[in-house]
């Protein structure tokens, strides 16, 4: 019951509360120019389906921690989804400094990453930090592939992504020394497609 309600509590602050970061958002060294309105959208865009990896993250690792039995293995889970707080909470401000909206579907999202962690959790403890350990590698070139498409001018935007981009690696290699497993190739290819689908989607809606 307490897991339970846990799990409920943090999907509620995610999707509805302010979130709260523990680091300062990551700043650019050199000074930002004005960026046009075609820049202003594309980087929006790029935002609102980084805010939602980061909404999906929460999940992620709020069911993992629920399914695991092993109270080290919640613990760091735990601890990764605090961390990755600082991720939501600099998107969400970096859509708002952008006029943008987070996407329209964010609850469903939440629900089916849930559900996708849930059963990461039941098939086990190295299956599931595994699990993590693939999300992060393909978050990792997700955001690689932003750090491209964002507009150069966008320096806030993409100091932001660089430092996500940095975190994420690290969650990967803890995943690894935590005892994660390599998941098989046709699991990797439908995590892909459905963040292709989640994230093709939320650039728009």
């Amino acid at each position: 019951m307490d897991r339970l309600l846990g799990a409920a509590d943090s999907a509620l602050r995610t999707l509805f509360a302010q979130s709260r970061a523990v680091r300062p958002v990551p700043e650019a060294i050199e000074s930002e120019t004005a960026l046009t309105l075609e820049e202003r959208r594309q980087a929006a865009s790029l935002m609102r389906v980084n805010h939602v990896g980061e909404v999906c993250a929460q999940a992620l690792y709020t069911a993992q921690a629920a399914a695991t039995r092993d109270p080290a293995l919640r613990g760091h889970l735990e601890r990764a989804a605090r961390e990755e707080t600082d991720h939501l909470a600099w998107t969400r401000a970096r859509l708002d400094e952008l006029g943008a909206r987070p996407s329209l579907l964010n609850p469903l999202w939440y629900a089916g990453a849930f559900a996708l962690g849930l059963v990461a959790g039941r098939l086990g403890d190295r299956i599931s930090l595994g699990f993590v350990l693939e999300t992060e590698r393909q978050v990792e070139a997700h955001l690689a592939g932003h750090l491209d498409r964002l507009p150069a001018a966008d320096l806030a935007s993409r100091a932001i992504v660089a430092q996500m981009k940095e975190d994420e690696a690290v969650h990967a290699s803890q995943a690894a020394v935590a005892g994660g497993v390599e998941l098989p190739a046709a699991a990797k290819g439908l995590m892909r497609a459905a963040a292709k689908v989640m994230t093709t989607t939320a650039h728009y809606i």
